[in-house]
């Protein structure tokens, strides 16, 4: 359920309701917009809001929210949410490019990637610090000074940076590094994880699971947004389906529909999605069409020899051309890139 206050509703009003739908039991999430407050209620027994509210000093209406997810709903936010990140904005007009390698490798690696990717007009460096891979075996990342390298990266380019968090306990630390923090495939239904995320305010991108449902990952949005923390990216990256020919298959219409259901940010990371390199700079194009407000992009300076998803990643060059045709689509559809 939201109470809306209405636009002349003063600050005075709008804390005496908070504290009177508080002595209820139930717990207030006020969000402050620029014309009216909008005020979120969760608990169980919402009755007493609606008996007691309706014609309470301020209150212009009180609207029950039907979705499971309620502060992740376009219904409780109508209008777009957008994020600003060291001075990129996440879910406006212009589309953004995130790029980088799958994993941080060397410090020499990371920085030729960031100059690479500020050259060719991309907005922010991702790459793994810390790497969940299927095999314990696998190259897990250099850890902390994978982060030292991001950061000197940032300091020379300007880019904002996005890396993954998979421990809460180092929460601190990745704050300290990351511009962005990134909850990766596998971590999106950890819950503990999530609820740290949320608590900390700092902006997430957080990537649907291979087996999630739209549903699960505004689910997945909400255990952040409860703890007060809504600078939250969406991330589509491909689900688990019948088909072999690519390493997931890319749900595009997931794009279309998350922008439908939630006023939150989407972006698509086609390397992950379908994990060939000669197919990426495709799906690419079509996440611009699709409306796409950003992009997650792997790329190396030599894939056959990355320590970490060579095959889904484009190199220098391919890069750089595609980047030319990204900014082509979007202004095609009205947009920046």
């Amino acid at each position: 359920m939201i109470v809306v206050m209405s636009q002349e509703a003063s600050r005075e009003q709008v804390e005496a309701v908070l504290r009177k739908i508080e002595e209820f039991g139930l717990q207030t999430h006020p969000i402050y917009g620029v014309q009216k407050t909008v005020i979120g209620v969760i608990g169980d027994d919402k009755t007493k809001v609606v008996e007691t509210m309706a014609g309470y000093p301020g209150v212009e209406q009180i609207i029950p929210i039907l979705k499971p997810y309620k502060f992740a709903s376009r219904e409780t936010h109508p209008q777009d949410t957008v994020i600003g990140v060291s001075g990129v904005e996440i879910g406006g007009d212009r589309v953004v490019v995130m790029a980088g390698p799958c994993a941080v490798e060397s410090r020499e690696q990371i920085l030729n990637s960031a100059r690479l990717v500020k050259m060719a007009g991309g907005s922010i460096l991702r790459g793994g610090a810390y790497k969940p891979r299927t095999s314990p075996y696998s190259f897990q990342g250099l850890g902390e000074e994978g982060l030292c390298f991001l950061a000197e990266a940032r300091e020379e380019t300007g880019l904002p940076v996005v890396t993954e968090l998979t421990d809460p306990r180092k929460i601190d630390l990745m704050c300290e590094y990351a511009d962005i923090i990134q909850v990766g495939a596998r971590n999106m239904q950890n819950f503990v994880l999530l609820t740290e995320i949320g608590r900390s305010g700092h902006p997430v991108l957080l990537k649907r699971g291979p087996s999630s449902k739209i549903e699960d990952l505004l689910l997945a949005a909400e255990y952040i947004i409860k703890e007060g923390n809504r600078n939250i990216i969406l991330c589509e990256r491909g689900i688990s389906t019948f088909e072999t020919h690519t390493r997931n298959t890319l749900d595009l219409s997931a794009v279309a529909a998350l922008k439908r259901l939630s006023h939150l940010p989407v972006v698509v990371d086609p390397s992950h999605s379908v994990g060939v390199a000669s197919i990426i700079p495709a799906m690419t194009l079509a996440a611009v069409a699709a409306g796409a407000d950003g992009l997650l992009i792997e790329i190396h300076p030599n894939p056959n020899a990355a320590l970490c998803d060579g095959p889904q990643s484009l190199d220098f060059e391919t890069f750089t051309g595609l980047m030319s045709r990204i900014r082509k689509v979007a202004q095609a559809i009205g947009r920046e890139a």
